[in-house]
C-alpha cells in the first residue's frame, strides 16, 4: 500500500468514451479511498457529502486465500476501497469470540497468535471439496483450527464446538467487503463481481456464489482471477498482444495465456493448481523453523497447534519482509515450556540464500504448470508479448526473477499485484451495470478442465474439452449398453484423466422411460451448457421420444438451498 495524502488513489484509468455519466452520482467521501504514490487527481472533492443510498454501485471483489480486496469503477477509475483505518488488503479471517461474536480482516488476524482455535485463515482451500480428499488431509496438518466432515461428505470448519461450512466463512469475509464499500462510499452495494482462481471446478464456482447469496452479495458474475488481471491491464489501452498472466496467490497458482485486440480480452488457454500458493511457503518456512527450535532446544513441536499457529504467522511476516531486504532476525517467544516449565522461543535468522533453497522446488512447480499452458496455447515463452505478475508472492524477487528466466523478459511492475484483481472485476462489474452507448469490453474465457460422462468400463467420455471458450453448448451422442435397459445414470467427470476414478465427480441423474431394446438401438442425446460464470447444466434427452431430463450440476457436497437460505438469514439477521 502507497503512502497516504493528497497523492490520489490507487486506479485504473477506463477510456475518456466509457466513464460513468455524472448524472446520479456523487464524489467518494475522500477519506476513504486508497491512494497510490502517482500523483493524480482525486475523484469528487473532500467535504462533499454523498447522496442517499437509495443510489447503488457494484463492485469487484477479489476473494482471496490469505487476503481479499475490494474496488468500484467511480468517475471513470477502478478505485480500490479502504476501510476507516485506510487498510487497502484485508485478511481473508474469520475469528470467533464468546456470545458468538465474529470478527473479520485484520483484527481477526490479530487474534491468531494468542486464540489459533478460534481463528479461521485459508479457509477457501477448503471450499468445494470433499473431507476424505487428499488436499483436505494436507491442510488439517498445516491449521490450528479443527476441520469436521459435513453431513454429506464435505469438509467444514469446526470452532467452539460448532460446525460451519466452508461458504458461511467465505460469507463473513464478502459481508466485510461489502461494508467497507458501502462506509467508503456511503452507498448501497447492489451487486458485485466476484473472482476465483482460474482451475476452480465446477462445484468450487457454486460453493463461491453460495458463499454470496449467504452474505446477502447479489453476484453478477464469477470470472477467473487471470482473466480480470487482464481487463485491468488491457483495458482502453488498445493493446493487440499475447500476455501471460502469472497468477500466484495465497492459496493457489494459475497461469493464463490471453490474446487481446483492442477491447477483445480472449483466453487462449490456462492451467493451475488449487494447492500451490503462497500458503505452502508459508508451511515450508514454518517447518524450518520447528527444525530450528527443535535444535536449539530439543524440543519438537510439530504437534502444538499453538506453537504452529505462531510459527506460521512469522514465516508469513518473515517472508514479506524478505521481499525488501536481504535478511531478518526471527524471534517468537514462548512456543513451548522446557522440563522445568520454563518458557521457551526461537531466535534465528533468515537470509535469501535459505528462503530460495526452501522455496526452489515450489517455483519449480509453477512452471511446469506454464509449461503446460503454453503448449495448450502453441505458443513458446518468446511468442509472449507481455507478462503480468498478479498476487502478493509475485513481489518476491526469487519469483519476478524466475520469471525474467523463463520468458526472456522483465515482467510488468506498473500495476499493484495485490489490487489489480479486484480492479479489474470493478471494470467488468461497471460494464455489466452501466448505462452508456460506448462499447462493452469483451471477455471470451474458457472451462479449465475437461468435462465428460462416465462410460461402461470406469472410463470418461470427454463432451466438453478444456480451454472451450465460454459460453458453450456441445452435445455427443450415446447408446444403451445392455440389453433391455430401459434406463441411463448420468455421471458427470471433470477432470483430464480417462479413468473415471481419477476425476472429480460433479454430479449424477437418471434419465428413465427409455424403450428396452437390444443394447445400442436407444440413442441418448447428452448436453452440457457452460453459462459465462462457468456453471455447468446438463441434459439427457432420449432420442425416439424426446423425453429429456437436465439439472444444474449441484454436488453432493454442497449446499441445498434451503441451506443457503438459513444460513442467509443468520448473516444478514433477519
Amino acid at each position: 500500500m502507497g503512502p497516504r495524502g493528497r497523492s490520489g488513489p490507487a486506479r485504473h484509468r477506463v477510456p475518456l468514451a466509457q466513464r460513468i455519466p455524472r448524472e446520479g452520482i456523487d464524489p467518494i467521501p475522500w477519506a476513504r479511498l486508497v491512494h497510490s504514490a502517482h500523483p493524480g487527481p482525486v475523484p469528487g472533492h473532500p467535504g462533499n457529502s454523498p447522496r442517499s443510498k437509495a443510489v447503488g454501485i457494484s463492485v469487484g471483489i477479489d476473494l482471496g486465500t490469505s487476503n481479499s480486496v475490494v474496488a468500484t469503477v467511480w468517475d471513470g477509475q477502478a478505485v480500490v476501497l479502504a476501510d476507516a483505518e485506510g487498510r487497502s488488503v484485508h485478511p481473508s479471517v474469520v475469528a470467533f469470540g464468546y456470545g458468538n461474536s465474529v470478527v473479520v480482516g485484520a483484527p481477526a488476524r490479530q487474534q491468531l497468535a494468542y486464540a489459533p482455535d478460534n481463528t479461521i485463515f485459508s479457509a477457501k482451500r477448503l471450499i468445494g471439496r470433499r473431507f476424505g480428499s487428499e488436499e483436505v488431509d494436507r491442510i488439517r496438518r498445516s491449521v490450528s483450527w479443527g476441520v469436521a466432515e459435513g453431513p454429506r461428505g464435505d469438509a467444514r470448519v469446526r470452532v467452539q464446538g460448532k460446525v460451519y461450512a466452508v461458504q458461511e466463512i467465505s460469507a463473513h469475509v464478502l459481508s466485510h467487503m461489502k461494508t467497507i464499500a458501502e462506509q467508503a462510499t456511503g452507498q448501497t452495494v447492489d451487486g458485485a463481481v466476484i473472482t476465483v482462481p482460474a482451475y476452480f471446478n465446477d462445484q468450487q464456482r457454486q460453493a463461491t456464489r453460495d458463499a454470496a447469496d449467504i452474505a446477502g452479495l447479489k453476484c453478477l458474475r464469477i470470472i477467473n482471477e487471470p482473466t480480470a488481471a487482464a481487463l485491468a491491464y488491457g483495458y482502453g489501452q488498445g493493446h493487440r498482444q499475447h500476455i501471460a498472466v502469472y497468477d500466484l496467490g495465497g492459496g493457489t497458482f494459475d497461469i493464463s495465456i490471453l490474446r487481446l485486440d483492442d477491447e477483445l480480452f480472449e483466453v487462449v488457454s490456462t492451467a493451475g493448481d488449487t494447492f500451490l500458493g503462497g500458503d505452502d511457503f508459508d508451511i515450508v518456512i514454518c517447518d524450518h523453523l520447528l527444525a530450528e527450535f527443535k535444535a536449539q532446544t530439543g524440543i519438537d513441536a510439530t504437534e502444538n497447534r499453538a506453537a504452529r499457529a505462531k510459527l506460521l504467522d512469522a514465516s508469513e511476516r518473515t517472508k514479506r519482509a524478505l521481499s525488501k531486504v536481504p535478511a531478518v532476525a526471527v524471534k517468537v517467544p514462548g512456543l513451548a515450556r522446557d522440563e522445568s516449565g520454563n518458557a521457551v522461543g526461537l531466535s534465528t535468522t533468515l537470509d535469501h540464500n535459505i528462503i530460495q533453497r526452501l522455496a526452489m522446488p515450489l517455483v519449480q512447480r509453477t512452471f511446469s504448470v506454464v509449461d503446460e499452458a503454453l503448449a495448450q496455447a502453441n505458443l513458446t515463452a518468446h511468442q509472449v508479448d507481455a507478462v503480468l505478475l498478479v498476487g502478493g508472492m509475485t513481489r518476491f524477487p526469487l519469483i519476478r526473477q524466475a520469471v525474467n528466466h523463463y520468458f526472456g523478459k522483465d515482467p510488468l511492475d506498473h500495476l499493484n499485484p495485490d489490487q489489480v484483481v479486484a480492479q479489474g472485476a470493478a471494470i467488468q462489474a461497471w460494464n455489466l451495470t452501466s448505462f452508456t452507448d460506448a462499447p462493452d469490453a469483451v471477455l471470451l474465457d474458457v472451462t479449465p478442465q475437461t468435462l465428460g460422462v462416465r462410460t461402461v468400463g470406469g472410463f470418461v467420455e470427454p463432451v466438453v474439452e478444456r480451454n472451450t471458450p465460454i459460453p458453450t453448448s456441445l452435445t455427443k451422442v450415446f447408446h444403451t449398453a445392455q440389453d433391455l435397459q430401459n434406463e441411463v445414470r448420468i455421471q458427470v467427470f471433470q477432470g483430464e484423466s480417462r479413468m473415471a476414478a481419477d476425476n472429480e465427480l460433479l454430479g449424477e441423474f437418471v434419465l428413465s422411460g427409455l424403450r428396452a431394446a437390444p443394447r445400442g438401438e436407444v440413442k441418448v442425446d447428452v448436453t452440457f451448457a457452460l453459462d459465462a460464470d462457468g456453471i455447468v447444466t446438463v441434459q439427457a434427452t432420449d432420442r425416439e421420444t424426446g423425453r429429456a431430463v437436465d439439472m444444474t450440476i449441484e454436488a453432493s457436497s454442497n449446499l441445498t438451498h434451503e441451506e443457503v437460505e438459513e444460513m442467509r438469514f443468520d448473516e444478514i439477521g433477519f
